[in-house]
C-alpha cells in the first residue's frame, strides 16, 4: 500500500526530477498548496497572492523507501533557510515546506529539521514550514516531469 508525501522546495520543476530518481517512489505530480484560492492556475499562484506554494506530492512504496529517506531527499535539493527565495526564483510560491499527511510524518519532519538545524551545514536558521497537508491543486500538465520531458536532470543555475 502505497503513501503520500508533498514537498515545497523551490520551483517545483527540479524538485520532482529529484524525487522520480528515488527507488520506492511509484509517482509524482506537481502542483499548489496552502493556499486560500480555490483550483488555482499556475498564473494565479505567480502572482504571489494566493498563499499556494509550488509542491511536488510523491506516491512511495514505505516497503521500499522510508518517509525520512525522501526528507533527506527534501533537504539535499534546496536551501532550506532562505525566506521565499530559491535561486532566481522569489516569492511565497517558492518556499520551504513540507505538508505532512499523517501524525507519524509531522513528528518525523519535526526532528529531521531539528537535525538538520543542530547539523552546522547552515548559518542562518532553517524557515521550513511544517503544515499539515491541505488541498492539492495537480499543476499544469505541460509543468508535469517538466524536465525529463525535456532531456533534462536538473534546471539549477
Amino acid at each position: 500500500m502505497t503513501q503520500q508525501a508533498t514537498f515545497g522546495a523551490g520551483c517545483f520543476w527540479g524538485v520532482e526530477a529529484a524525487f522520480r530518481q528515488i527507488k520506492g517512489v511509484v509517482s509524482t505530480a506537481v502542483g499548489y498548496m496552502g493556499g486560500t484560492l480555490d483550483k488555482p492556475t499556475y498564473e494565479d499562484v505567480c502572482t504571489d497572492r494566493t498563499g499556494h506554494a509550488e509542491v511536488v506530492q510523491v506516491e512511495y512504496d514505505p516497503a521500499q523507501v522510508t518517509y525520512d529517506a525522501l526528507l533527506d531527499v527534501f533537504w539535499a535539493n534546496h536551501n532550506p533557510t532562505t525566506m521565499n527565495l530559491q535561486g532566481p526564483d522569489v516569492g511565497s510560491q517558492y518556499r520551504s515546506a513540507i505538508f505532512y499527511h499523517t501524525p507519524e510524518q509531522e513528528a518525523l519532519a519535526k526532528a529531521s529539521k531539528e537535525k538538520v538545524q543542530a547539523s552546522g551545514k547552515y548559518k542562518g536558521p532553517v524557515v521550513t514550514e511544517i503544515t499539515p497537508a491541505g488541498t492539492f491543486y495537480r499543476g499544469e500538465e505541460y509543468h508535469q516531469q517538466y524536465l525529463e520531458k525535456r532531456g533534462m536532470r536538473q534546471c539549477h543555475v
